[in-house]
């Protein structure tokens, strides 16, 4: 069974002998130098999910944030209801129904979640209670949450969890999901469509944003494409193939990455042996006696449900966490375990972490200052101790330029770009710095189909140049396309890796519910248990 199959059952059509939902009449919008909508006309009605969809930078945020009220049209009507409305700010907009989860987190690290979600409420009463309706909701969705755990102990998934909980809590007629399952397993995603389908039958309107096409299909009544700011078309999804609404998004024909088989060389680029951590932290996962290495050439993907240790694994190879034992993380044969970030990175290493903005790149500063953040030394834009500010420049517009970065220009400040163009700039940022090992986190979380060919190609291009790459991603298709050879983490402990064409998602699948052991009768048994 195609692993999207169980997504395809879907709720009745929209409710249609009601007034419009909403209805956008006409919503222009510029920044300095970018016409973000042009003259956008958008209808949604009672009880559909309906997809917007368009590249990195072709306006969805922009235009959804006017229709939650984090910013304003400068010419246009909004109807809501039938009725004209001006949404001066979100409590207006929650006032009247509208309810969003943003694509970028906006919770406090140091606040629990029940502490974060009330912050979202304008009546959040006593706390106890609000702790109960955080448990009763997220057990009712499927979206498991502890109410008193910290954010900053948090997977990245998991605080996914506590932005859409916190929207449910406020009963919306219209929700807004921009890229809300780009850190939830296929497991968590079947459960959240099972929630939009019930809210939509019960008359709830859901505007749905996602580059991963296959769910569009799966999940949603109709379609809108924005590109360039201009709605292009519309469609009805499930009359559609993945490639052909990629297509109409791009506005050109959908290039494939190229993979030849890998060119395996010399000693390994990356080992890791024996690595086990411990934490004071006490939601933190344990690495469990860790083993695997990369060589030059090859793409190694690391699969799993998000708190399983990704975290833990990422900042043990970046050099963030030290480890005990320095010689359970070697670089090119020399022990790292003991280095920090800045010591790895001159003898050959690069990261991408998993959270762009704040730990990817600094939101107020410029994609310049940003490109010199990691490539310093490398590029190299520091000389006698001197920032060669000139250069910079040159490399930030020489990112932009490469990987298609659509942007204001090399001072735009990071938190100015849409996330995947954000993406774009820090994966090119270390690409360009040709590492000889390169570890990313979730490489195309959020970014649309064509800016993911780009990227998937990218790497392949790198690790064929005899670099070692190490993905870790949560999207199993990802690494199908990218991964010589896959592995998976559970609980801390990771898998033996297995070559890519000789395994199945299925298979993955077991192993990201812990059968690491299993027997064939085992797997036999479990898969037609699934």
């Amino acid at each position: 069974m195609h692993r999207w199959a169980s997504l395809r059952q879907r709720t009745p059509g929209p409710v249609t002998d009601q007034p419009h939902r909403l209805e956008l009449r006409q919503i222009t919008k510029s920044f300095p130098g970018c016409l973000a909508n042009d003259r956008v006309d958008l209808v949604l009605r009672p009880g559909e999910i309906h997809a917007l969809l368009g590249e990195n930078g072709a306006g969805k945020s922009t235009l959804v944030k006017m229709i939650y009220g984090v910013q304003h049209p400068d010419s246009g009507t909004m109807l809501w209801e039938g009725r004209p409305v001006t949404v001066a700010d979100p409590n207006e907009a929650r006032r009247l129904g509208i309810g969003m989860v943003f694509q970028h987190f906006s919770l406090f690290d140091t606040l629990t979640v029940t502490e974060n979600i009330a912050l979202g409420l304008e009546k959040p009463g006593p706390m106890a209670a609000l702790a109960q309706r955080i448990a009763t909701v997220s057990e009712r969705y499927g979206l498991a949450l502890d109410p008193q755990r910290h954010v900053h102990s948090l997977s990245v998934g998991e605080r996914q969890r506590v932005e859409i909980v916190r929207c449910l809590l406020q009963d919306p007629r219209l929700l807004i999901m921009d890229e809300p399952t780009s850190v939830l397993t296929p497991q968590e995603t079947t459960k959240l469509f099972d929630t939009l389908r019930r809210l939509a039958s019960e008359g709830c309107t859901i505007l749905y944003i996602s580059h991963k096409l296959e769910e569009i299909r799966a999940l949603c009544d109709r379609a809108t494409v924005l590109r360039g700011g201009r709605v292009v078309g519309a469609c009805d999804p499930k009359a559609q193939t993945a490639r052909s609404l990629a297509e109409l998004m791009i506005g050109t024909e959908l290039s494939t990455p190229e993979r030849l088989p890998a060119a395996v060389s010399g000693a390994p680029r990356l080992e890791v042996r024996h690595l086990s951590t411990t934490s004071d932290n006490p939601f933190a996962t344990s690495l469990k006696d860790v083993a695997l290495e990369v060589r030059g050439g090859e793409i190694l993907g690391i699969a799993g449900v998000a708190g399983n240790g990704q975290a833990e694994l990422l900042a043990a190879l970046s050099g963030e966490d030290k480890v005990a034992d320095p010689d359970s993380v070697r670089i090119d044969g020399r022990p790292v375990g003991h280095l920090g970030p800045r010591e790895r990175r001159t003898i050959g290493l690069a990261f991408v972490p998993e959270e762009r903005l704040g730990r990817g790149a600094v939101p107020e500063l410029s994609l310049s200052d940003n490109a010199l953040l990691s490539g310093y030394a490398r590029a190299p834009l520091v000389k006698g101790g001197m920032v060669q500010f000139g250069r910079a420049k040159s490399y930030a517009e020489t990112i932009i330029r490469s990987f298609n970065v659509v942007t204001r220009g090399h001072r735009a400040e990071a938190r100015s770009l849409s996330g995947g163009n954000l993406q774009k700039f820090i994966i090119g940022r270390e690409i360009l710095q040709k590492p000889d090992l390169l570890v990313v986190g979730q490489p195309t979380w959020g970014v649309d189909a064509g800016a993911a060919a780009a990227i998937h190609q990218a790497l392949i291009d790198l690790a064929r140049g005899g670099a070692a790459v190490l993905v870790v991603s949560q999207d199993l298709d990802e690494l199908f396309v990218l991964s010589d050879r896959i592995a998976v983490l559970f609980h801390g402990r990771l898998s033996e890796s297995r070559p890519t064409h000789r395994t199945t998602v299925e298979e993955i699948g077991l192993l990201m519910g812990g059968l690491f052991n299993a027997t064939t009768e085992d797997e036999d048994e479990a898969l037609h248990a699934v």
